[in-house]
């Protein structure tokens, strides 16, 4: 057990290898209830959410969920999320849990007087199902047809409270989170474990989303780098007229990145790679490792880095320095894992 913004979380329960296969081959489940909830309310929301968030809010319709990107004035990333359309003027925002009262105290110091935001981060819990044989355990648990396609939300009947699914997810693997009032927690625990879901813990789920590349805030997304240099451009509705950082991020697409994150990979055996582990090219210091693992589906050393534009092509040669010796490495193509 380790902290981990502030909760005590599992980084395994029987093994990160075995935990990471279970997600890969047949149904895991994390505990994500450290992870924050916000509710959004009003006939503004979709144009409020739109000046704060760069994709398109009033894109989605009822029931259907996207991932965005919450910016400072000056391009910088404070925080990925994913907003969810629970209503016709009803938005849930899931943010990380390291970021629940900046992001609150950001929003709230933009929020105009027909939006009604709450923070409900402490009165909501949150499970992920993830891996192939997630839908059926769904489909025990709730009686229901699994909703199959990703990027959805669907209330579900709580005696407690309100009760949401949802079929994001941070493993790339087919699954979903269940969010409910956290008397609930034990309850729908108890009910998906014995459905067929084993635990996982922080290290699998770390393994598990750097195969994919998917950023994790904090780490690969930083205050510092915009959504261009971190290749999350896709996420930017550049045809939007205003929101926060825009002018920033537009310059930096339009004059191009100074640096960009990039997946690396290990071309020898080495001891796992870690963050903050320095990156070479032709013996000079360029980086440092934003995130790092040993790959548990490829075998070999994977981590991301923010690198030179100049460097940042596939195929390009780097070595990194892990305890003192250093260890050839290669730029390849996001993501790592391909099915």
């Amino acid at each position: 057990m380790v902290d981990f913004a502030g909760w005590e979380m599992p980084v395994q329960y029987t093994g990160i290898l075995s935990e990471h296969r279970t997600v890969r081959e047949a149904c895991g489940m994390f505990d994500i209830s450290h992870m924050g909830e916000f509710l959004v309310e009003g006939a503004g929301a979709a144009a409020w959410l739109d000046g704060l968030l760069t994709n398109r809010v009033r894109n989605l319709s009822v029931g259907g969920a996207q991932y965005t990107l919450m910016l400072n004035e000056r391009g910088g990333v404070i925080d990925d999320l994913i907003v969810y359309r629970t209503a016709d003027v009803e938005y849930l925002l899931i943010v990380n849990a390291a970021k629940i009262s900046e992001d609150a105290a950001w929003m709230r110091s933009h929020l105009p007087g027909e939006v009604t935001f709450r923070d409900l981060s402490a009165e909501y819990g949150a499970l992920a199902v993830q891996g192939p044989d997630s839908g059926g355990v769904f489909e025990k648990v709730f009686a229901l047809a699994f909703p199959g396609e990703r990027n959805q939300v669907i209330e579900l009947p709580s005696a407690a409270g309100r009760m949401f699914v949802v079929t994001t997810g941070y493993t790339g693997e087919k699954g979903f989170e269940v969010v409910f009032p956290v008397g609930e927690a034990s309850q729908i625990w108890d009910k998906l474990l014995e459905a067929g879901a084993v635990p996982c813990g922080l290290g699998a789920r770390d393994t598990l989303r750097l195969e994919m590349c998917y950023p994790l805030n904090g780490a690969d997304l930083s205050p510092e780098h915009t959504p261009v240099e971190s290749g999350l451009g896709f996420f930017v509705d550049w045809d939007k007229a205003e929101f926060l950082g825009r002018e920033a991020v537009v310059k930096d697409k339009t004059d191009g990145p100074t640096c960009r994150l990039v997946a690396i990979q290990g071309v020898e055996k080495s001891p796992p790679i870690r963050p903050h582990y320095p990156v070479l090219s032709e013996g000079e210091r360029v980086s440092e490792t934003t995130s790092g693992a040993l790959s548990p589906s490829l075998g070999c050393g994977i981590a991301m880095a923010y690198l030179p534009i100049a460097l940042a092509k596939i195929g390009q040669d780097l070595e990194i320095e892990i305890r003192g010796r250093r260890y050839r490495a290669s730029v390849v193509k996001k993501p790592f894992y391909k099915k």
